[in-house]
């Protein structure tokens, strides 16, 4: 087993932002290793941008984060806006990209791993669904899919990226259980939410930031109604065209 202190992910007075500006400033601190934490704040804050840095997609302006070394395993998923569904592909090749690191970018999918897939979409609800195109499915059936896609990333940190946004209470409902069977499992799961009484039922940890951070620790600790004005506040005072800015000493 490895030291979970080892397997954590900091932050450094991590800085991130686009073509210098920044987007979230100075964040210290540490997902603990099996932690199954909410990132929230308001539009703008700056939550995507943290998810993103954490994916690997996008690099640091300054500072640093540490993801663990010994098994860089990640599984990313983005914002459905981010999703192309216009294009022409079926439900289980889809889900098959989450084979990808066992398979290759060409690679055949196996029997077995045909098997693993009509597995994954059972335990989201959507068995028979296979041969699908996913641009003729509803909001809620393709989060399912793509939390099925996630399974069999089979990866020890999960980024999910507002999730249940404009979907049905049912699908979210089904989905933080799964959610919940990744956390007993130990894995490291970060979600950025907009719902309060989802953070507050599912996730035991939180992390509020308004482009730089409010407060991080237990939820009930965090969601707070000062630490919400405080996060309101923050976000109407920050001038989006300032330039890059560095800690004072």
């Amino acid at each position: 087993m490895n030291n979970p202190r080892s397997n954590a992910i900091h932050l450094h007075d991590l800085t991130l932002g686009y073509d210098r500006h920044p987007a979230v400033h100075h964040l210290d601190g540490c997902f603990k290793a099996g932690s199954l934490t909410a990132i929230i704040g308001p539009n703008g804050a700056g939550k995507s941008t943290l998810l993103k840095a954490l994916a690997g997609t996008l690099r640091p302006l300054s500072g640093s984060l540490s993801i663990p070394s010994h098994d860089r395993r990640i599984a990313y998923l983005p914002q459905s806006a981010e999703i192309d569904r216009d294009f022409p592909i079926s439900v289980e090749d889809l889900v098959a990209m989450g084979l990808w690191r066992k398979t290759g970018p060409f690679g055949t999918v196996a029997r077995q791993d045909r098997a693993a897939i009509g597995h994954a979409l059972d335990s989201v609800g959507l068995a028979g669904f296979e041969d699908r195109i996913v641009g003729t499915l509803s909001g809620g059936q393709m989060q399912r899919v793509l939390f099925a896609r996630l399974m069999l990333q089979d990866a020890e940190i999960i980024l999910i990226d507002e999730p249940f946004a404009a979907i049905d209470t049912k699908t979210v409902q089904d989905l933080m259980q799964l959610v919940r069977h990744w956390h007993g499992e130990g894995r490291t799961i970060l979600a950025v939410l907009h719902d309060m009484n989802v953070v507050s039922e599912f996730f035991p940890d939180c992390l509020m930031i308004a482009r730089e951070p409010v407060a991080w620790g237990k939820t009930s600790d965090v969601l707070t109604p000062a630490h919400l004005a405080k996060a309101r506040a923050m976000i109407e005072a920050n001038d989006p065209h300032a330039d890059f800015c560095e800690r004072a000493a």
